[in-house]
């Protein structure tokens, strides 16, 4: 049972930070389910900024949002100087945020391919 509920926390940080980014105009805004395939986290969401301030911008919201609606602050935040990929830790969810470059040539989607929701309409 508290699998269950854990998995279902996990779901509602992933779900709150995808329509976040999307409202925010991230281009192509992906949930990954990841849990079956690694223990680092049970999703990933991914999105894209147009220019390294967007980058930043993008990940700001997301922290605010979350720490707003859900009480919860990230357990590390990675890359936020360069702002071509900043990476948002929350343990059961791991949030990346890219420039268009840094995400075709990391393609996080073709490494962790399984289950895949995208979200919004704002695509590249």
């Amino acid at each position: 049972m508290e699998e269950i509920k854990q998995k279902e926390h996990a779901r509602a940080i992933a779900e709150l930070a995808a329509k976040t980014l999307d409202s925010k105009k991230g281009l192509d805004v992906t949930l990954l389910e990841v849990g079956e395939q690694t223990i680092l986290a049970d999703y990933f969401v991914l999105s894209t900024g147009t220019a390294n301030t967007h980058v930043r911008a993008l990940a700001d919201e997301v922290e605010f949002k979350l720490k707003e609606e859900l009480g919860i602050e990230p357990t590390h935040i990675e890359g936020a100087a360069g702002n071509a990929w900043t990476l948002l830790d929350y343990g059961c969810v791991v949030i990346h945020i890219f420039t268009a470059q840094a995400r075709d040539f990391y393609k996080l989607e073709r490494l962790w391919s399984g289950n895949e929701i995208k979200f919004g309409g704002n695509e590249e």
